[in-house]
């Protein structure tokens, strides 16, 4: 399951850097003011596999203007809810290290618990709350930064995730890895009302599965302001995974698809 905040569903953002208002308009670079909480609800889905949906949510509030929290949560259903999954719950933290009026630059860090439940018809997985031979704990930390106008943002970020079969169990290598992931971002606003984003994340995970040279994730969205306040998107993504199998006779393949998806926010 992609991460939400991701990419894709939990990557949110603010407005124009000459104002001090936020605006809640999937810009990279948002975060909520003093006192205010956000919400941005979504969709997910693949030409792969068009019978699964992604549902998620992520919530947050401005503690201050430089420090907000935030949780995140997600549900997976497939070919009409016969296969069900509580797939993610996690808590995140973020702190504006720089806040000039054009430059920002964040760093944040994310508890993540996945999958949480299954009703016991996934293949994969056994089914119970919290399974114990399932259920994986990810630790994830990372920075983001860019240059804010009135008409365009440009940002980037990177992020190190550790996830273990346990919370706290470090020491444990052999259900333990690694994830880093680096990527940019970019929103061009059009009008009051309208505004594009695109994107270009690499993942590679560094100690698990030989075989996964890595993967790109593209995406590419528009967004419809009602107001300063909420914003309504639409989205497709591109994933493109190099992964070494037997049917490529030990050679590097490609094995990508599309994904799609929309998504509500709101600031209040």
């Amino acid at each position: 399951m992609k991460k939400f905040a991701l990419t894709s569903l939990m990557a949110l953002c603010a407005a124009t850097a000459a104002n001090a208002a936020n605006i809640i308009d999937d810009n990279p670079l948002y975060l909520p003011s003093k006192g205010h909480f956000y919400s941005v609800s979504g969709m997910e889905s693949s030409t792969k596999n068009a019978d699964e949906v992604i549902f998620g949510e992520e919530f947050g509030f401005g503690i201050t203007d430089r420090w907000a929290v935030k949780a995140m949560t997600a549900i997976r259903e497939n070919n009409w809810f016969k296969m069900t999954e509580w797939s993610a719950l996690g808590l995140g933290l973020t702190y504006r290290v720089a806040d000039y009026t054009n430059w920002k630059f964040d760093t944040y860090g994310e508890y993540m618990v996945t999958p949480v439940w299954t009703n016991g018809n996934n293949q994969f997985l056994h089914g119970s709350f919290l399974d114990q031979k399932d259920t994986m704990y990810s630790w994830t930390l990372g920075v983001r930064g860019g240059y804010t106008a009135a008409d365009f943002t440009v940002a980037g970020h990177v992020e190190m995730e550790y996830e273990n079969s346990k919370s706290f169990n470090w020491n444990n290598k052999d259900v333990s890895w690694h994830t880093l992931r680096a990527g940019i971002d970019g929103q061009l606003v059009l009008t009051k009302e309208w505004n594009l984003v695109a994107g270009a994340e690499y993942e590679k995970a560094l100690n698990r599965y030989n075989e996964v040279l890595g993967s790109w994730e593209l995406t590419f969205g528009a967004n419809y302001n009602f107001d300063s306040t909420k914003f309504v998107g639409a989205y497709i993504t591109k994933d493109i995974n190099h992964i070494k199998t037997a049917e490529a006779n030990g050679n590097w393949e490609v094995a990508d698809g599309f994904g799609f998806g929309a998504k509500f926010g709101i600031d209040f």
